[in-house]
């Protein structure tokens, strides 16, 4: 059992409602950020003050209504935008770095993703060729003719990730942040996605863990970002990284903040495991050609058919995750999970 610590945002998540700005530690204040359109409704930036240096971990989904959210906290702890001179991202997703632009604008701000991590950019070479790969990807997975459209990038969600900028600064797993008057450690958690990171402040007893340990949400793996060939291995062996944390308070991107790190880590285990063995149960059965001949058989929160759209992509994608995985432990795995274009070595 997980012990919640931060009361205030609990009973704004059970409330649906905005959690307010906190000082967690002297100097580490969380800023909830609007998620617009979202059920998670906000992302919980970080603001990291050092000596006469800041770091901004996280900063939010891109919106003048973020923007402003994100000043708000600034002057809660004394500071403003132009303190900030360094900008982490746990990952590359918008909800996590879209408000990064607008910090980098200014000049002051450098901004850094973990050393694996792929932008959208790397992915194919145009964008032509991806958004043909995808439409590709999905018609081998078995996805009915009628149902492509809504699964498959279109040209203009494509260039809208592909806008991404690339970081100034790559951090591997074991790099301190650079910001004077910090001792942040990087940790390399891929799963979520190729080259996610958390980050260890053991001076203040603190593990920021991005997307990667959430205290009642389950992180989406899935076989999404190009270049990443086993996402659930992944995931289960970057939960292993965290074992020794349980001394630390967990301050996640998403939801409150929570101790109890080993109990929540061994229920991720089991609920990933979990899935994997449902979906080979399904091979076993022996019914299954494709991808979507798997994913309709297991279990929706809302059943299969209410999938639609972008989570309907994002199911059919953590279903070939297990696939993938279950390929690389030994099992028999007769079912086609090819790619779609990319550029990726």
């Amino acid at each position: 059992m997980i012990s919640i610590t931060g009361h205030d945002q609990f009973t704004a998540w059970q409330n649906k409602v905005m959690p307010p700005v906190e000082e967690v530690r002297p100097g580490v204040w969380s800023i909830p950020v609007p998620f617009p359109g979202n059920p998670m409704r906000y992302t919980l930036a970080y603001l990291l003050l050092g000596d006469g240096e800041a770091a901004l971990v996280d900063p939010g989904w891109e919106s003048a209504e973020g923007w402003e959210a994100l000043k708000a906290g600034f002057a809660a702890a004394g500071a403003t935008a132009s303190d900030i001179t360094g900008v982490v991202a746990t990952h590359y997703h918008p909800d996590h770095l879209g408000m990064a632009a607008r910090l980098r604008a200014g000049g002051s701000s450098w901004m850094a993703l973990g050393e694996r991590e792929r932008l959208p950019a790397d992915w194919s070479a145009d964008m032509g060729t991806f958004v043909a790969g995808d439409r590709t990807q999905f018609t081998a997975w078995g996805v009915p003719e009628a149902l492509l459209g809504e699964v498959t990038f279109r040209a203009g969600q494509w260039e809208g990730l592909r806008s991404i900028a690339e970081p100034e600064l790559r951090l591997a797993d074991g790099a301190v942040l650079p910001v004077a008057g910090l001792a942040v450690r990087v940790l390399a958690t891929p799963g979520h996605t190729p080259g996610h990171i958390c980050l260890l402040d053991t001076t203040n007893s603190l593990l920021l863990t991005g997307d990667h340990v959430l205290p009642r949400i389950t992180p989406h793996v899935s076989l999404e970002a190009h270049g990443h060939d086993n996402p659930v291995g992944d995931y289960l062996r970057s939960l292993d990284v965290l074992a020794d944390g349980n001394a630390m308070e967990v301050l996640p991107a998403h939801e409150y903040r929570f101790r109890g790190l080993a109990a929540r880590v061994a229920e991720l285990r089991r609920h990933t495991l979990g899935r994997s063995g449902e979906v080979a149960a399904v091979l076993v059965a022996g019914n299954a050609r494709t991808v979507w001949d798997v994913a309709k058989e297991l279990t929706w929160s809302r059943g299969f058919d209410s999938l639609r759209h972008f989570t309907l992509r994002l199911a059919l994608a953590e279903t070939a995750s297990h696939l993938v995985y279950l390929r690389g432990q030994g099992a028999t795995v007769d079912i086609d999970i090819p790619r779609g274009a990319s550029r990726v070595p």
